[in-house]
């Protein structure tokens, strides 16, 4: 069984739905005015493109690479890409991104992980740029009171929540019933937040038919597993609820083969690994049995088709069902950026703005009432789309909303 991927129901349309309300925004043609102008907006994207997260940092850049492409063509935004490598390291994440700002970065995207997007917020926030998070989900991110910092991508606890529950779902639908589970972890920033996340919500759903017997946390660089997959064996868990990196997954599946240990299954609620494409051509048919609760796009979606399409253009040898999530979030965090550049966080003036637009042409209200009436529709249309929106992102989402609707 692969990692899990939902059906084209509107449950899991999170990856690329944000970025359809921008797309029909392009459509809207508010007058001359207010259309972007030919300006060159810098995007520096940092991701891990080498190091142990090296093959879903170049994943995360495919996205980056086909963005400029399709946005100029959805909103007639000029985007310059600065591709940065932060080398799987906190310390350089920090040290890429001032070096990315002082080469004249609008606003930067990134950075995958959570430890090292986290540096790279505080270096955004001291320098006053935006940034947008591609993915990372460590709640503190975005708890700080930053006034630059961008999430796109859900918080450790939603992933727990949404994951738990569905993983309830799962078991009912396979009509199988386990008992106990082995909680193992990697133990960076994002792997202790999805372990409060876990230790907060194991309690509260008493749907599930598992406990938790032991928690096992290891180095997601780690190159060698024998003694955690020994004490998860002992344990005698029915099946191993994970949350994993890449690497870490591989040699964590290679050394239960090795230790003759056949539990249930693997089983994530939400994390990366065991739905990269590294993770299925590297063990193959031990692959199977491996499930990850990963919010995926809609197939069906126009601007699907639009971005597999400029992704086969770009990766001819590549399936974009094995990089979704990272090219999704990806590619929407760049949009996203291209959309704060409108009300005045990218490019700053004398580039035009929506939001300079507005602010300047208080003065002349009385004789030029247009110069800031146009802005402020375009600006206020903008605003609503993103809100119902988030609106309709939670209706879709939240498995309580869910259950409420169908009953």
């Amino acid at each position: 069984m692969k990692a899990q991927r939902s059906t084209p129901s509107p449950v899991r349309r999170r990856v690329l739905q944000v970025a359809a309300a921008a797309a029909a925004l392009s459509t809207i043609g508010f007058p001359a005015i207010v259309r972007p102008q030919a300006t060159r907006l810098k995007v520096g994207v940092l991701l891990p493109r080498s190091g142990f997260q090296g093959f879903i940092g170049q994943s995360c850049q495919k996205g980056a690479d086909l963005a400029p492409g399709v946005i100029k063509e959805m909103l007639g935004v000029d985007i310059e890409i600065m591709s940065a490598d932060n080398e799987s390291n906190v310390d350089v994440s920090r040290t890429r991104a001032e070096r990315l700002i002082q080469e004249g970065a609008h606003v930067l995207v990134g950075a995958f992980d959570s430890g090292q997007t986290a540096a790279i917020a505080q270096v955004a926030e001291q320098r006053g740029v935006p940034l947008v998070v591609n993915i990372a989900a460590a709640p503190q991110i975005t708890e700080q009171g930053y006034k630059f910092v961008f999430r796109n991508f859900q918080t450790a606890p939603d992933i727990v929540r949404n994951g738990l529950a569905l993983i309830g779902d799962l078991f009912q639908a396979a009509n199988v019933a386990p008992r106990t589970a082995v909680f193992m972890h990697v133990n960076d920033t994002f792997g202790m937040a999805m372990a409060k996340g876990i230790s907060a919500f194991m309690g509260r759903l008493t749907q599930l038919p598992f406990k938790i017997v032991d928690t096992i946390q290891y180095d997601p660089a780690a190159r060698d597993l024998t003694v955690e997959v020994s004490k998860a064996k002992a344990s005698n868990a029915d099946f191993v609820l994970l949350v994993c990196r890449l690497n870490d997954a591989i040699l964590l599946r290679r050394e239960l083969v090795k230790q003759r240990w056949n539990p249930m299954g693997i089983v994530s609620p939400g994390s990366p690994g065991m739905y990269e494409e590294q993770y299925f051509k590297t063990l193959g048919k031990l692959s199977e049995y491996s499930i990850s609760n990963v919010p995926w796009y809609n197939p069906r979606a126009e601007l699907t088709k639009v971005v597999e399409k400029a992704f086969l253009k770009q990766n001819p040898k590549d399936k974009l069902v094995f990089h979704g999530l990272n090219v999704g979030f990806t590619f929407e965090a760049i949009l996203i950026a291209a959309g704060l550049s409108f009300i005045g966080f990218g490019a700053q003036p004398p580039t035009p703005e929506w939001g300079v637009m507005v602010s300047e042409g208080r003065d002349y209200m009385t004789t030029q009432w247009w110069v800031s009436t146009f802005p402020a529709l375009a600006i206020l249309v903008a605003v609503t789309g993103f809100n119902l929106l988030g609106d309709g992102l939670r209706d879709v989402l939240d498995p309580r909303l869910r259950r409420v609707l169908r009953g």
